[in-house]
C-alpha cells in the first residue's frame, strides 16, 4: 500500500493505460481523480474501481482542468501524484499530414499535457511525483507516425526542463514510454478495419517479445517510478516496450 494517504490525479484515465493507471493507484490506498473527454467511459471508470472520482475535462483546454483541480484542493488539499496520460495518434504519410492534424495531435500530446501540469503545481510539494505518458516513438523513425513521434519528442524535452527546475523543490518528474500497447487508441488512429489490423501485425513484428503489451503492465512501471521507491529518480525515460528500442 504505497499510496495510502495520497492524492492522485491521473490526465486521460477513462481508458487503456490511463484506466489501468488509476486502477493500481487505487488498489495501493491512493484517492484516485481522473479526466477524460468522454462521459459513458469516465462512468464505466466510477463503476469499475472503487472511490475513483471521475471528472470530465479536455486537456487541449488547460482551464476545463479547473473543476478537478479545485475539488482535490477542497477535498485533500493537496496533490501528491501527477500522471499525464491524455493523447492522441494518427497515422499518415508525410505527403499527407495537414496543418488541421498536425496542430490537433500537438495541442493534445504536448501543448495540453504542458499546461496541465503547470495548473496543477500549486497543489504540489515536496514528495511529489510527475509521470507523463511519452512513446518509444519519440526516438524510433517510424514511417507515418511524423505528427504523433514530434509531440512526443517535445513532450520528453518538457519532462526533462521539468525535473531540473523542481528538483530544488522535491517534485520528481520522469516520462515512461511504452512500445506498442493494446490500447483503444489505435481505433482513434484514422485507419480503417484493414488498416488497424495491418498496423496491428506490423507493430507486434517490431517487438522482440512478440506481442503488443498489456496496459497493466505498463501501469506496474507507473506504480515504481510515482512511489518512494524511485526517490532517488528524476528526469529519465523508461521504455516498456518488450525489448523494441533495444534489441
Amino acid at each position: 500500500m504505497r499510496f495510502t494517504d495520497r492524492t492522485a490525479l491521473v490526465i486521460g484515465g477513462n481508458s487503456g493505460i490511463g484506466l489501468a493507471a488509476a486502477r493500481a493507484l487505487a488498489a495501493e490506498g491512493a484517492a484516485v481523480f481522473i479526466t477524460g473527454r468522454d462521459p459513458a467511459t469516465l462512468s464505466a471508470a466510477e463503476a469499475d474501481v472503487p472511490g475513483l472520482r471521475a471528472c470530465q475535462a479536455d486537456v487541449a483546454d488547460p482551464d476545463s482542468l479547473a473543476p478537478v483541480l479545485d475539488r482535490i484542493r477542497a477535498e485533500h488539499g493537496r496533490l501528491d501524484h501527477l500522471f499525464v496520460n491524455a493523447g492522441v495518434g494518427h497515422f499518415q504519410p508525410v505527403r499527407e499530414v495537414t496543418a488541421e492534424a498536425w496542430d490537433n495531435t500537438h495541442a493534445i500530446n504536448l501543448r495540453g499535457c504542458f499546461f496541465a501540469v503547470q495548473r496543477a503545481l500549486p497543489l504540489m510539494g515536496r514528495g511529489g511525483s510527475i509521470l507523463f505518458t511519452g512513446s518509444i516513438g519519440a526516438t524510433a523513425a517510424v514511417p507515418g507516425n511524423v505528427a504523433y513521434a514530434a509531440s512526443k519528442a517535445g513532450l520528453r524535452a518538457v519532462a526533462r526542463i521539468l525535473a531540473k527546475e523542481l528538483v530544488e523543490e522535491g517534485i520528481r518528474v520522469n516520462i515512461l514510454s511504452p512500445g506498442p500497447v493494446e490500447t483503444p487508441i489505435i481505433n482513434r488512429s484514422g485507419l480503417d478495419e484493414a488498416g488497424i489490423a495491418h498496423a496491428r501485425a506490423a507493430m507486434m513484428a517490431a517487438v522482440p517479445m512478440g506481442r503488443l503489451g498489456d496496459p497493466d503492465e505498463v501501469a506496474r512501471a507507473m506504480l515504481f517510478l510515482a512511489s518512494d521507491d524511485a526517490s532517488f529518480i528524476t528526469g529519465i525515460d523508461l521504455a516498456v516496450d518488450g525489448g523494441a528500442l533495444e534489441l
